[in-house]
């Protein structure tokens, strides 16, 4: 039977929700905040989500045998390290999980820093300490690697609570081994939204003091990041708000600017946009690097907005 009039849905109708996705769009129907890449300068490697420690805070939810980050393989990664090469990368990054964990990581590591400086996050404890014959070699690539060690707090009983008993000294021994054997070394902490920064860093070194380790090291300060999946309420980004950012050098300071992420799903290694994002799969950008590239990063997942408010980066400080 033919269509009546009365049935035929306006166009109008059936647009607006398609102009409206939640990818372009905000809630309220605002053109979404967005970032057109420039050129790749670092690259992530997310090793795996398996960790030694199970910490309820973990932005990756990463917890003893978890895989739903498969470990990278050197034969995963060796494609795209040479890509990059090509594309003018000037760091190789790596953050998991715990990298130490993975079997193949050292490898990918040694490969990595003959080509080009690297940067490690970690906990420095069980996993690190147990393969230091492994790691101190690595001294002598053409390349320096620098480690960002976790610390929590300056006090072992809350850093423990989440961590584990012990950690706390696990990690300050794998800090110390890092230092005395010649690598850079900084420490991430987290923030408190009533602390004294001055305070809670000199409490820190204060404790390197006695521990023999250095009073110089950095430290980056993050926020609570939230879990995998969660949304902690971020105000959204609009267009507008990104009007104080009109510039190719002003907006260079997020990470999607300039970052891409290699992440492992099942036996494919896909491109997302940064660290922060791989629990949203609009952020899987390809399988290349160069498509990456010519991908627009719309600022849709909450995690952006602490780019956006604090110029957060997951990189090493200057």
């Amino acid at each position: 039977m033919p269509l009546t009039a009365e049935k035929i849905i306006p166009t109008t109708e059936v647009l607006e929700p398609r102009a409206r996705d939640s990818w372009t769009h905000t809630r309220d129907g605002d053109p979404r905040g967005f970032i057109d890449s420039d050129q790749l300068k670092e690259l992530w490697i997310h090793t795996g989500t398996a960790c030694n420690l199970s910490c309820p805070f973990c932005l990756e939810g990463s917890h003893p045998g978890d895989g739903r980050i498969p470990g990278m393989k050197l034969s995963d990664v060796r494609p795209f390290i040479h890509e990059a090469l090509d594309m003018g990368v000037e760091q190789f990054s790596f953050t998991g999980g715990e990298p130490f964990v993975i079997r193949d990581f050292v490898n990918i590591l040694d490969y990595a820093s003959q080509h080009r400086p690297c940067f490690v996050l970690t906990n420095a404890t069980d996993p690190l300490l147990k393969r230091r014959h492994q790691v101190l070699p690595l001294l002598d690539n053409p390349y320096p690697i620098h480690f960002r060690v976790s610390l929590d707090f300056p006090d072992a009983a809350r850093h423990d609570m989440d961590r584990g008993e012990g950690s706390f000294d696990k990690a300050l021994e794998g800090i110390r081994w890092l230092v005395d054997q010649g690598f850079k070394v900084s420490i991430a902490r987290q923030s408190d939204p009533v602390e004294d920064p001055e305070q809670v860093e000199w409490d820190f070194r204060a404790i390197f003091h006695d521990r023999g380790i250095p009073q110089t090291l950095a430290f980056t300060a993050f926020p609570d990041l939230g879990t995998p999946g969660s949304d902690d309420g971020s105000p959204e980004i609009t267009e507008n708000c990104m009007e104080k950012y009109p510039t190719r050098e002003s907006r260079a300071h997020f990470m999607c600017t300039y970052t891409r992420m290699l992440v492992k799903k099942n036996d494919q290694v896909r491109v997302f946009a940064c660290t922060l994002v791989d629990d949203d799969p609009d952020y899987d950008l390809g399988g290349t690097l160069a498509e990456s590239m010519d991908e627009r990063i719309m600022l849709r997942h909450h995690r952006c907005f602490a780019c956006y408010r604090f110029g957060a980066s997951c990189g090493a400080p200057e």
